[in-house]
C-alpha cells in the first residue's frame, strides 16, 4: 500500500520490475529500500538541508526523491546500471513536473560505484548491500581520502547491513556505530531488518 501511497504523491515509478542486473558477482540485483522502512528510518534518524546525500546503487531513485522531497537535502545517485538510471532521469522528469523544489539537489551519474570522484561537501552515504565487499572497501577508501583532505562530519547509513559490511566498518575502519534502527515489525522475524549508522570519528 505505502509503496503505490508513495510513488503516487512523489509521482515516480520505483517497482521492482523484473530482475534486471548485470552479470556480475561483484554487484547485485535492483531492490528498493521499502517505504515503510525509509519512515522508520527518518523518524529515528535526522536529515538536514544542509546535508549532501550519497546514495550507492540508486537504482531508480526512491530514496532520493523520498529524501529531497520531505527534507530538502542534496541528493545525488549513483548507478551503474544504464537502464535503472534512465528510469531514475525518467523519474525526475516527472518528478519536478509535479514538485516545485530546487531540481539542483537531485542529481544522478551513470558510473561505476568506486569510480564516483566524492565531493567535498558529500557528508551522508547510503548502502543497501548493492555490491560485494570488495567494491564497498574502494569505497569507504576513496571517503576516507576525501575527509582527510576535506575534514568534515560524515557518517554511513546501511540497511539490512551484510555480516561483511560490518566486520570491515568494526573492524578494519575508524568508523564507529552510532545508532540501530530495528524495523520492529519485522525484526523478530529477520534481524537484517535494521539500518546501521557508522559515524566518522572527529
Amino acid at each position: 500500500m505505502k509503496e503505490y501511497y508513495y510513488d503516487k504523491l512523489l509521482n515516480i515509478k520505483t517497482g521492482e520490475g523484473k530482475k534486471e542486473f548485470d552479470q556480475s558477482t561483484h554487484y547485485h540485483p535492483y531492490e528498493p529500500t521499502p517505504y515503510s522502512a525509509l519512515e522508520e528510518l527518518f523518524h529515528n534518524y535526522e536529515v538536514k538541508s544542509s546535508d549532501r546525500i550519497v546514495d550507492f546503487g540508486s537504482g531508480k531513485g526512491r530514496l532520493n526523491f523520498f529524501i529531497h522531497y520531505f527534507y530538502q537535502a542534496s541528493v545525488i545517485g549513483i548507478e551503474m546500471n544504464e537502464q535503472f538510471y534512465r528510469d531514475a532521469i525518467d523519474n525526475k522528469e516527472r518528478y519536478l513536473v509535479k514538485i516545485t523544489k530546487s531540481k539542483r539537489k537531485l542529481e544522478f551519474i551513470n558510473c561505476l560505484a568506486e569510480e564516483y570522484p566524492i565531493h567535498c561537501l558529500d557528508n551522508r552515504f547510503y548502502f543497501f548491500n548493492p555490491f560485494s565487499i570488495h567494491i564497498f572497501k574502494k569505497i569507504i577508501h576513496n571517503l576516507m581520502v576525501s575527509v582527510e583532505n576535506h575534514p568534515r562530519d560524515v557518517e554511513i547509513v546501511l540497511y539490512y547491513p551484510s555480516e561483511d559490511y560490518i566486520y570491515f566498518l568494526e573492524n578494519q575502519s575508524i568508523f564507529e556505530l552510532k545508532q540501530e534502527v530495528i524495523l520492529p515489525i519485522v525484526y523478530e522475524k529477520n534481524q537484517n531488518e535494521r539500518f546501521l549508522i557508522y559515524r566518522f570519528p572527529l
